[in-house]
């Protein structure tokens, strides 16, 4: 088998002046991904003097991770017959402002997957999407409860650190 390479490309633009110093300049900016030419309109955080009706590439890159490890547990779920009716996230990203550089320094991800009962048991084996975190990996173990009236199994991993379940980190594949 050949390895691949999965290859990205946005473009950018913003047009404007920086010139009246950093509180004056407008933070709206333009993405749009290829090959789509699906066009984005962002700005930064509110904290950074952005819009806070746009996006910011904060919550896009929270947005990534969640969408990422939504398509990941799908595919493997699918590739080993768990059937999964529905998936929601309660995602959060942490920036704190007194770690510089300023940056994202833990994205946490909380998956809830909705398998019917018959099934329940077979997301347990079969979990291995991680949660995600730019300082430390992490993984996920699946917690499940039903509901008898409506026949159908919830599951909800929990996030423990690789380390605490004494293994690498899992891989995402699609």
């Amino acid at each position: 088998m050949r390895d691949r390479v999965h290859r990205y490309r946005t473009e950018l633009s913003w047009r404007g002046s920086t010139g009246g110093g950093y509180a004056a300049y407008d933070r709206t900016h333009r993405v749009t991904t290829a090959p789509g030419n699906v066009a984005l309109t962002l700005s930064a955080d509110r904290s950074f003097r952005g819009r806070p009706e746009l996006p910011n590439p904060e919550q896009l890159l929270l947005a990534a991770a969640s969408s990422c490890q939504l398509l990941s547990f799908r595919a493997l779920a699918a590739r080993d017959g768990i059937d999964v009716i529905s998936c929601e996230d309660a995602a959060e990203a942490l920036m704190p402002d007194d770690d510089k550089p300023v940056r994202i320094t833990q994205i946490t991800l909380r998956p809830r997957l909705v398998v019917p009962p018959r099934l329940a048991s077979g997301c347990a084996r079969c979990w291995c999407a991680p949660t995600m975190s730019a300082s430390s990996p992490t993984a996920s173990r699946p917690r499940s409860s039903s509901s008898r009236r409506s026949g159908i199994r919830t599951v909800r991993p929990s996030s423990i650190s690789a380390s605490e379940a004494g293994q690498p980190p899992p891989t995402s594949r699609r």
